[in-house]
């Protein structure tokens, strides 16, 4: 009988069956000339599941030659990365050591690996669905390059379903790219796991697997984004109940404190923001709470945190105000800022009028001039009642 996994028997060998991330192995991009050019480096590659992160790290080891190992830091410790370091290396060949989720590995597990990725003695390869900004030490940091990777696209998806093999008809094929969520993992599963069930992938069938006890993953797989996507949605409806049950299911399946406080942080100025500022400050002694004390403890910090953020107004007004000026800078490129407000700390500035008229408290917009009239943020109470 197969026991191979779908995902491992279509996995892309080369780059031209690779799926996605343009931006990173398109003619002349880092990753490809990086393989073309069997440069070795190490590197980070920070994104969502499911979107070539293993695949594009085993195509690079292969191109430059090395010997490649690969570990997760779920269950990874310093006495498996000393075995590969103290390995034999065979033909002088480099050593590569991908190591996924590397946001799981604690500081001190991460200053063990430095000395060896500076010397060389390892090339790493460090796979993160977090912010390596956050998760990766400052000096571990430094001596990797990080490739950001996208969510995989509709017709990357549908690329994918394709070299599964399997005939699709189009609603069926429609269903997986909606269900997908730019995840290729879920889409190779999904008919996997179906066919194996039912022996043909229909619409039916699919959401038929999709609801059986068969696919349920641990906090590892899709149930980690299901129940933090869950949770955070809870906290925005103002349903303590729901975002504290949710709150158990993460704490209960041993899921990172510092995941969940860092999520509360965003939420308190994403969602709640001028309506209660002091929502910031709560969330963000929740997340020192929970890097001092730790589990189990930390656990009742989290939950007095979630019922403080539930209960609060909530007021979107702040981030949205952000994503509009951040279009403008995107759309509209580095405007002139108004001369009166210029920094003249030379007699040549203010010669050119730099500075000139500006009085504190001035009722004039500062806004560059091609975007004067602008307003970002919605009906601002000035002072904060």
């Amino acid at each position: 009988m197969d026991t191979e996994p779908l995902a491992n028997k279509i996995r892309p060998q080369n780059l031209q069956d690779f799926a996605g991330q343009e931006h990173l192995v398109g003619p002349g991009k880092p990753l490809r000339v990086a393989i073309e050019q069997k440069h070795l480096f190490s590197f980070l590659l920070w994104g969502a599941p499911g979107v070539g992160k293993t695949t594009l790290a085993r195509m690079y080891a292969k191109a430059v030659n090395a010997e490649y190992f690969e570990l997760s830091a779920v269950s990874a410790g310093k006495d498996d990365i000393r075995k590969i370091v103290d390995r034999p290396s065979m033909l002088g060949q480099p050593k590569i050591l991908f190591l996924d989720e590397i946001h799981r590995f604690n500081k001190a597990q991460q200053d063990y690996l430095l000395p060896f990725v500076e010397t060389g003695k390892l090339y790493l390869i460090g796979a993160t669905t977090e912010n390596p900004s956050f998760e990766v030490i400052p000096a571990l940091l430094s001596r990797c390059r990080v490739f950001t990777l996208s969510e995989l696209t509709d017709e990357d998806i549908k690329k994918i379903i394709i070299r599964t093999g399997f005939k699709l008809k189009k609603d069926a094929r429609d269903w997986l790219v909606k269900m997908a969520n730019g995840d290729a993992r879920q889409v190779i599963s999904m008919i996997e796991n179906t066919a194996r069930l039912y022996n043909q992938v229909t619409v039916k069938t699919l959401t038929d697997t999709l609801q059986s006890k068969f696919l349920r993953y641990d906090k590892q797989g899709e149930e980690h984004y299901n129940i933090i996507s869950a949770f955070i949605k809870s906290m925005r409806a103002s349903q303590p109940d729901a975002a504290l049950y949710y709150l158990a299911r993460m704490v209960e399946a041993g899921e990172d404190p510092l995941f969940i406080a860092r999520r509360m942080v965003v939420f308190a100025s994403e969602d709640i923001g001028l309506a209660q500022p002091t929502a910031l400050v709560v969330a963000n002694a929740v997340f020192r709470a929970c890097e001092t004390i730790g589990y189990p403890e930390c656990g009742i910090n989290l939950a007095h945190g979630v019922a403080y953020l539930c209960q609060c107004k909530k007021d979107r007004s702040s981030y949205n105000a952000y994503q509009a000026a951040l279009s403008d800078v995107k759309d509209l490129g580095n405007l002139p800022v108004p001369l009166k407000i210029r920094n003249a700390p030379t007699k040549l500035m203010k010669d050119l009028q730099y500075g000139k008229g500006y009085e504190k408290y001035d009722s004039e917009s500062y806004l560059p001039d091609k975007i004067k009239g602008k307003k970002y943020l919605k009906n601002p109470k000035l002072p904060l009642q």
